[in-house]
């Protein structure tokens, strides 16, 4: 929603409006539930959050966010609350035309805000003409007070700063103290952990440890959720290496909520590190129609055409993502190895200055110097990452090694990297074009064995999914 110092966020579009700047997580709250909502209804074609809130504090007019965007409506409103006390007003536009299809203004308690959600979201169907095959969804709504803190906290939790996501925990904690059998609460309590992991402000075990619980938690209080069934298959998949158990609960998850574009790009990068890549691509592919302006899953379909040899393909992925997000890490440094393949090697090296990352920079150019014939200037920088980051990276050391052929020293370092668990190993080795010097070897088959993705391994996990029609 739109604050009074010109925020504006889009939510498929919902934009919004007219808020005490010290209350802007109060919109920003409304606008994600209303668009989470609205996304259960399979009749509905929702844009995801990082799409719609990609337009936040850009003056952009309807027409032209809604053909961004690809929809045919805009949900704009506003909101403005004072004590315990809301106004909030929404209006229907037909976005190509910017003609107003319907508008409403709602003063209420707060007590009566989950009541509004449902409210708005029935006008939408109704206005639409939508003929709903089940009963509209409606939001799981909580003690006031409770929810309030859970708007804040979630503001905290998106800061992301070791200060941030220490408050949000207190924040989300005070939240259950009051409604114990909150399920968002205790996702998102889940989450926060995670990153306090990531950021290494917990030790990575502990965070591990009560992020897990958390979701367990969730998924006791609601079986059938489907973030908490995601979220728990991202953990066993990611961080416990328990595919079989991540494959039934991405199962459960998709059926339970086939719209989740966040569900559909786990089970994208699932079906990648199953070896069953024209099925990712796929995933990756519907993930982008309903989320077009996240960079990040561009990066990551990117990621699935380049192992799956599609290099023109991914080239086009990466470089759509660098347009939309310049700044995202990593980015040029995908795009980058890309070129190399494709023997691109003068515009691989200009991409590898642009990474905003110094290691992967330094990979980058290792190999780029190497396919130039500068051997020496190739060597030094290997020398370097190894001195200095060789037990952070030591599966990017591996990369370099088996790229320039040097196969004794690309294996060597791929089992300090499985020894060290190194989860990129497990979830892209087996697919790396960049290791493919290595799958002649007699050492191959055994070192993918090891990590349990030798092809007869991949094959007798069972993942039945469909994509949403």
């Amino acid at each position: 929603f739109q604050a009074e110092d010109g925020i504006r966020d889009s939510v498929n579009g919902l934009v919004g409006s007219e808020m005490c700047i010290r209350d802007r997580y109060f919109s920003d709250g409304i606008s994600e539930e209303l668009l989470n909502l609205l996304a259960k209804i399979p009749e509905l074609r929702v844009i995801s959050r990082s799409s719609a809130f990609s337009f936040k504090g850009k003056d952009i007019a309807i027409p032209t966010v809604a053909e961004q965007l690809n929809v045919d409506h805009i949900l704009e409103g506003s909101v403005r609350k004072a004590g315990n006390r809301v106004r909030i007003t929404a209006q229907l536009i037909e976005a190509r035309s910017d003609t107003h299809l319907w508008s409403e203004t709602y003063d209420r308690d707060l007590d009566d805000i989950f009541a509004i959600q449902d409210e708005i979201a029935e006008a939408v169907v109704v206005q639409l003409k939508v003929t709903l095959l089940s009963d509209a969804p409606k939001v799981q709504d909580t003690d006031p007070e409770a929810y309030a803190l859970f708007l804040q906290a979630n503001h905290l939790l998106g800061i992301t700063t070791p200060e941030s996501l220490q408050e949000a925990v207190a924040l989300f904690k005070e939240v259950l103290a009051i409604d114990p059998g909150y399920v968002p609460a205790w996702l998102q309590l889940g989450v926060t952990y995670d990153r306090l992991g990531s950021g290494r402000v917990l030790p990575l075990e502990e965070a591990q440890r009560l992020s897990f619980q958390a979701f367990e938690r969730a998924l006791d209080i609601s079986p059938s959720s489907a973030r908490a069934l995601n979220s728990l298959a991202w953990k066993l998949f990611r961080h416990r290496g328990d595919l079989v158990t991540a494959a039934h609960f991405y199962e459960r998850a998709l059926s339970a909520d086939p719209s989740d574009t966040d569900i559909i790009g786990n089970v994208s990068m699932f079906l990648s590190s199953l070896g069953r890549m024209e099925d990712s691509i796929k995933f990756g592919e519907y993930q982008v129609s309903r989320d077009p302006a996240n960079a990040v899953a561009y990066n990551n379909l990117g990621m699935r055409y380049r192992f799956a040899g599609h290099l023109d393909k991914a080239e086009e992925s990466f470089s759509t993502a660098l347009r939309l997000s310049p700044a995202l890490p990593g980015l040029n440094y995908e795009l980058g190895v890309t070129q190399l393949l494709a023997e691109d090697y003068a515009s691989a090296i200009r991409v590898f200055e642009d990474e905003s990352i110094p290691i992967f920079k330094q990979v980058g150019m290792a190999m780029a110097f190497y396919d130039q014939g500068k051997s020496a200037l190739s060597l030094e920088l290997i020398n370097e990452l190894i001195s200095s980051y060789g037990e952070m990276i030591p599966y990017y050391i591996a990369h370099i090694f088996a790229y320039q052929g040097d196969l004794d020293d690309a294996f060597e370092w791929l089992e300090t990297a499985k020894l060290a668990g190194a989860s990129a190993l497990s979830d892209e080795a087996h697919n790396e074009p960049l290791l493919a010097n290595l799958h002649a070897d007699p050492r191959w088959l055994p070192f993918l064995e090891s990590i349990g993705k030798a092809p007869a391994q991949l094959d007798a996990i069972e993942f039945n999914v469909t994509l949403p029609e």
